[in-house]
């Protein structure tokens, strides 16, 4: 970490698993050009010929995928060559690993924006997600295992909502009509949720160093593809914020940035997911004034963090698609 004696204003910070988050990399680019901040941006991935975000970087690594277990020792030896002073992850795979392995990024002078291990393992289990929640009065949707339905089908409401425990970006998920059509033998273990209707939020949330949130940004997902929001607008809706701040009283070991899914019903907001990085609709909290990069960052050079509440409601997004063309 920076001095913040030092009159350095040079930032070397490493994306991973960048794949096609190009936005964030953008956004990362011009809270450093607001703040004064010579920013050298890395990104890695398993293919960075052909990731669209690796090609926005300064300059990209390939590394091996994140359940392997030499990625963590590769991004060490990235980090260490090329004087990474924050290594931001960007998928759920990776999260444990360089959590459990923050103190040794810490040891050669970078800073992994991660939460602590028992707040990451609880956010990637969904079931175990849903209990905590429950455990803590955070309105949640009744959360089973496939075995515990199959095994007394009759003592449940249907249709249900099934997807895989450990999923992401709408993998795999679907509503199962009745107990006839639940899969026998899925590829991976799967949760079943009594389904709700009503609109679907997320919420953006920013941690400072000593865990304390600085803010709550909901925005509601208009409309989305393949599991990620492609239309949507920040909403300052006092229930569900409220449902933020209390979440951030309830859970220990909190770190930079997280983001949480809730579906509004007729009976209020309910939490179904939490996710422990970045979520890929963070553009829209940024846009709205939520520039998270642009704290962490501040906190990475030992400056003074200017994280706030103090962001814009009614901010829309509209996604397109872009792309990134090379020479043959």
């Amino acid at each position: 970490m920076k001095s913040a004696a030092s009159s350095d204003r040079s930032l070397t910070v490493l994306i991973s698993s960048a794949g096609r988050r190009g936005e964030l990399l953008q956004c990362f680019r011009r809270s450093a050009e607001d703040i004064g901040v010579d920013l050298r941006l890395l990104a890695c991935d398993l293919d960075p010929e052909w990731s669209a975000a690796c090609h926005l970087a300064d300059r990209a690594f390939a590394v091996p995928r994140a359940d392997d277990p030499t990625y963590v020792d590769s991004l060490l030896e990235i980090c260490a060559r090329e004087g990474v002073d924050l290594l931001v992850p960007a998928i759920d795979t990776e999260l444990i690993a360089l959590s459990q392995a923050h103190s040794q990024f810490a040891e050669q002078g970078t800073r992994v924006s991660v939460s602590e291990p028992g707040f990451v393992q609880m956010a990637r289990d969904k079931e175990v997600t849903a209990r905590a929640l429950a455990e803590h009065g955070i309105p949640t949707p009744a959360t089973y295992t496939l075995e515990e339905v199959a095994g007394a089908p009759d003592g449940f409401e249907w249709p249900m909502m099934a997807k895989p425990n450990h999923g992401s970006a709408g993998r795999l998920i679907s509503i199962i009509e009745r107990p006839q059509d639940l899969p026998v033998d899925p590829p991976e273990p799967l949760i079943l949720q009594e389904l709700l209707v009503g609109p679907e939020y997320t919420i953006n949330m920013f941690f400072d160093r000593q865990g304390r949130a600085a803010t709550v940004i909901p925005h509601r997902r208009v409309g989305i593809r393949a599991g990620e929001v492609e239309k949507g607008v920040t909403e300052r809706r006092a229930d569900i914020c409220r449902i933020g701040w209390k979440l951030a009283e309830a859970f220990t070991g909190v770190r930079g940035v997280i983001c949480f899914q809730a579906i509004v019903t007729d009976r209020g907001p309910y939490v179904f997911e939490i996710n422990a990085r970045f979520g890929g609709g963070y553009p829209l909290a940024h846009a709205a004034g939520g520039e998270f990069a642009r704290w962490l960052m501040q906190e990475a050079l030992g400056w003074p963090c200017e994280a706030n509440d103090d962001w814009q409601e009614g901010v829309r997004m509209m996604r397109y698609d872009a792309a990134v063309f090379l020479p043959s």
